[in-house]
């Protein structure tokens, strides 16, 4: 069992489990939440998360993974198809049945009164197939990062809000660009390490072709736009207040950036910036989870 829970690199589920909790949030804010609904949403974008993490593995074990001896806990895949604990095809059938699983969640979903799930969950379906897959396999024509931003990001915020209130919101949407520009700086940082293997085998994401050195600069851009994303949200989106509690999470933030600065060309050095902006990604989304349902509390 645990060689599967390897496989489907579940830890990194909170990429896709906090966008549905702050879509949930603001629902919540709005007198609108419903548990059920959460329930099914969280159970449909996990499972198309699980599905993406297996198909990535498959093609990567076909491409830059097999060259690959800069690991870290963070990057590099699974290695379950290298190491001979899974055969490459139970992997692909796992990610087809995971995809099936999420499909089905948004079938359930649609049968419920929300109809515009079916768009909704097939851009999510899409983009986790085309990041890694070909003919298109974003994840290495520098659009990679791209589509994790918004997949990860107001995808799911806009998706979650949608199942719970029936309607669309520009707002919902722009709640997930915060943790959107996160889970992007996740996949920036985990190209470092990764950086002479995805080179030799023609995997051309944005930091194989900026290089590390200027890759460091716009990993710490990226980072920076989650705080200051919120500042546009009380402002312009009129978000309460109370959502700064997110930058209680700067601290983990900057540690990161520094970490990287310092230890870019070091695949080990880089450890511990790989799992503070984790924990970025994390505390960040969750602390503004709670900003949204205490401004419902007490009225801010």
């Amino acid at each position: 069992m645990s060689v599967y829970v390897k496989a489907l690199r579940a830890p990194f589920l909170s990429g896709s489990v906090v966008p549905v909790v702050l879509g949930s949030a603001m629902a919540f804010m709005e007198h609108r939440f419903s548990a059920y609904l959460f329930l099914i949403t969280l159970l449909g974008v996990a499972a198309l998360h699980l599905g993406a993490n297996l198909i990535n593995d498959y093609y990567d074990s076909k491409g830059s993974d097999p060259i690959n001896t800069r690991l870290t806990p963070f990057s590099g895949g699974s290695r379950v198809i290298q190491k001979g604990e899974i055969p490459a095809r139970k992997i692909y059938f796992l990610a087809c049945l995971f995809f099936a699983i999420g499909a089905v969640a948004g079938i359930w979903l649609v049968t419920l009164g929300r109809p515009l799930v079916l768009l909704i969950g097939a851009m999510g379906l899409a983009a986790g197939w085309a990041y890694s897959s070909p003919p298109l396999q974003l994840m290495s024509r520098g659009w990679g990062e791209l589509v994790i931003f918004f997949a990860f990001g107001p995808l799911i915020t806009l998706g979650t809000y949608y199942v719970m209130t029936g309607s669309l919101s520009w707002t919902a949407f722009a709640l997930g660009f915060p943790q959107g520009f996160l889970i992007a700086a996740v996949i920036w940082i985990n190209q470092f390490p990764d950086y002479q293997a995805d080179s030799q085998a023609g995997k051309k994401n944005l930091v194989v072709r900026l290089g590390p050195g200027s890759s460091r600069f716009i990993y710490g851009g990226i980072m920076m736009a989650a705080f200051v994303m919120i500042l546009f949200l009380i402002s312009i989106a009129g978000l309460p207040y109370l959502i700064m509690l997110s930058f209680a999470a700067l601290p983990l933030a900057v540690r990161a950036i520094r970490t990287l600065f310092r230890e870019y060309l070091s695949h080990e050095g880089v450890i511990p910036a790989q799992a503070l902006t984790i924990q970025s990604m994390i505390a960040h989304g969750l602390l503004l989870s709670l900003g949204l349902v205490l401004g419902r509390m007490f009225g801010i």
